[in-house]
């Protein structure tokens, strides 16, 4: 078995393999790019069991073969290559053996029929979907989900696919985003939860990219398919909750803002906030906004008068504001308004301008108590 390939070339599609394999693997094998050589195609596979990464690289050969290749050691030779053709040959003492312009470099290698197979889904269901859309949608909603561990279905990003539009949920129970496109939808209903790691790993490679993702699903996977490479993953297992249940219907304050100035006040006065429960106050009358931090055991506070455009009755509400600092942060729009009911209710946050045509973001956010 024998291929000659661009260093460059192989070590960019094998960084993208290398963000699926874990630092501390279960399986020793996993360790491993999976290759698999068929005359000029060399797959390419990288798996942590969950999600597992094929990649279809062009080389110049006219062998076959199946091995198992060191991941973190060939990453690591390739990074200090100039750009040259690299070639690589299989020696019989088990190893593969890379020559450069400049010396040989031997890699034990493993048995390839060793490595786990990826999941095939069986007649699944299948969307078309533009890259750099998939690539917003996870980027607008991934910093909503949550991170515990006894409430999987909050770990991931809720898929809502509809012939009208495509829905994608996070919530941590203490912010939510809802994050919806009406110029891209699906032929049949469907609902899945996606976990984060795969979707980080879809979000860096589609950026900016206007490629088309098949989406295939079933019950228990989903698979997506761009240019030479293919995702699978594992779905997560549960009921997703409710959360149109918890969007207040009936929001008759109004505030709008300049988000950047929002923005800056925001992290100014969190400074002085109490660092356990980071409250800041927002205090609305007429067309001023007054934000207030206070953090009693230090004696350190904090205050920001600002304008603003606001349409209801006077109001005096606490929020958490590491999660109004992440909000502001995830949307890229010049004004946002930010709907409120009572002290006690959940606040809107929505992008006045800087939408797409189709696009439409709602990002919620939970009071915290005031103390008077």
């Amino acid at each position: 078995m024998k291929f000659i390939v661009s260093s460059f070339y192989l070590l960019k599609q094998l960084q993208v393999l290398g963000g699926v394999i874990n630092n501390n693997n279960a399986l020793p094998i996993l360790d491993n790019f999976l290759f698999e050589l068929n005359g000029n195609d060399l797959f390419v596979s990288a798996s942590d069991l969950e999600t597992t990464m094929l990649a279809k690289i062009q080389v110049e050969s006219e062998d076959s073969g199946v091995i198992a290749v060191p991941a973190k050691l060939l990453l690591e030779t390739l990074k200090t290559f100039p750009e040259q053709p690299l070639t690589f040959v299989l020696q019989d003492n088990n190893t593969i053996e890379i020559s450069s312009n400049h010396g040989k470099y031997a890699l034990a290698y493993a048995d390839g029929k060793e490595f786990p197979k990826a999941v095939s889904l069986e007649e699944p269901s299948t969307t078309n979907i533009p890259g750099n859309v998939l690539a917003s949608a996870i980027s607008k909603t991934i910093f909503a989900s949550g991170n515990d561990e006894l409430r999987p279905v909050m770990s991931g990003i809720f898929f809502q696919f509809s012939s009208e539009e495509l829905i994608f949920v996070a919530t941590d129970a203490h912010k939510l985003v809802k994050y919806s496109r009406s110029d891209v939808t699906a032929n049949q209903v469907a609902e899945f939860i996606m976990p984060k790691k795969p979707l980080t790993l879809l979000k860096g490679i589609l950026a900016g990219s206007e490629t088309d993702v098949l989406i295939e699903y079933n019950e228990s996977n989903a698979k997506f398919s761009f240019d030479d490479i293919e995702l699978v993953c594992r779905l997560i297992d549960g009921k997703y909750p409710n959360y149109e249940a918890v969007i207040p219907k009936e929001n008759p304050n109004k505030l709008h803002i300049a988000r950047t100035q929002f923005l800056s006040s925001v992290r100014r006065v969190s400074i002085f906030s109490n660092k356990t429960t980071h409250q800041i106050r927002l205090k609305i009358a007429g067309a001023e906004l007054n934000i207030s931090a206070e953090d009693i055991d230090y004696s350190n506070k904090a205050e920001e008068r600002l304008t603003c455009d606001y349409q209801g009755d006077d109001m005096e509400i606490g929020f958490n504001s590491r999660f109004f600092i992440e909000m502001l942060n995830n949307l890229n729009a010049t004004d946002v308004q930010l709907e409120m009911s009572l002290p006690n209710r959940a606040g809107i946050l929505t992008p006045i301008d800087g939408l797409e045509e189709g696009e439409k973001v709602t990002m919620l956010v939970m009071p915290v108590m005031l103390n008077s």
